[in-house]
């Protein structure tokens, strides 16, 4: 089970598997690298590296005032180091995008390009409250069978997907300890979170502004409630060379495997140099 110390000595998981131009996977907000496994498979002549940020996935629970996208992009950069790459790509789902993001802005001679997923430099009010809701609780779910029926039901623009797929998210969202289930990451990232969000959002549009020159990606879901179709849209014209797709029947966030991000991904891997 590959680790690395990072430099305020908190061990971090992350898996390096396949051969050819490194894509280093950033995921959501609370979950780790097996958010790229509907992807992995797809993705080939890649080196495809994956992190489990601190305090989720197989990464050691970290002070949770160091739950931060600066933080975060740091950690990136020192499992860059630990593996010898000079540059790599990153696929940045949700807030793994807004890590991208800004390592364009600190550290760009790191990268070789990026693939942001359902997610910019305007992030929407209703997504943000949505995530209020659930981050760092433990869902009322006693067991994945009665998860899975209720994630098929309760998320929200997600349509015409296998009963087998929300089973593997509720396994991967959550394990099974005493009766009922718990979230698998460090509860303190809401603390963090919501402590950051307190503060006024900075205007971000010079971060996406920073990916110039960078071969470029850009998927949204239809009917993402963080990402909205004018942003989408302003996205688009500041990078008329991106790969693009909008994912049908997919809210925040597609799963990357959809036939339309496949193709956007594989156009955007071509560009890497």
């Amino acid at each position: 089970m590959p680790k690395f110390t990072t430099s305020d000595g908190v061990s971090l998981h992350y898996t390096d598997e396949g051969q050819g131009v490194p894509v280093l996977c950033l995921s959501g907000l609370t979950r780790d690298g097996r958010d790229f496994d509907y992807v992995a498979p797809h993705l080939r002549d890649v080196r495809l590296i994956r992190l489990d940020y601190r305090g989720r996935g197989q990464s050691d629970w970290a002070p949770h005032g160091t739950y931060a996208v600066p933080v975060e992009g740091k950690d990136a950069l020192e499992l860059l180091d630990h593996l010898g790459l000079e540059k790599a790509a990153v696929l940045g789902t949700s807030r793994g995008g807004l890590i991208a993001m800004l390592l364009a802005m600190v550290a760009k001679e790191r990268l070789l390009g990026v693939a942001l997923n359902d997610i910019g430099p305007e992030i929407a009010g209703p997504g943000l409250a949505a995530i209020k809701d659930y981050l760092g609780r433990n869902p009322v779910w006693k067991s994945y069978d009665e998860a899975t029926r209720m994630m098929a039901q309760r998320m929200a623009g997600f349509d015409n997907i296998p009963e087998a797929r929300w089973r593997e998210e509720a396994e991967k969202h959550y394990r099974e300890e005493a009766g009922r289930l718990v979230i698998r990451y460090d509860p303190k990232l809401r603390d963090a979170v919501l402590a950051d969000w307190d503060q006024p959002l900075p205007d971000l549009w010079p971060m996406f502004d920073a990916l110039a020159d960078l071969p470029l990606c850009l998927i949204r879901g239809a009917n993402s409630d963080l990402l909205t179709p004018e942003c989408f849209a302003e996205m688009a014209r500041r990078r008329s060379d991106a790969a693009m797709a909008t994912v049908a029947d997919r809210g925040h966030i597609p799963f990357l495997d959809e036939p339309e991000a496949v193709q956007a991904l594989t156009a955007w891997v071509t560009r890497l140099v």
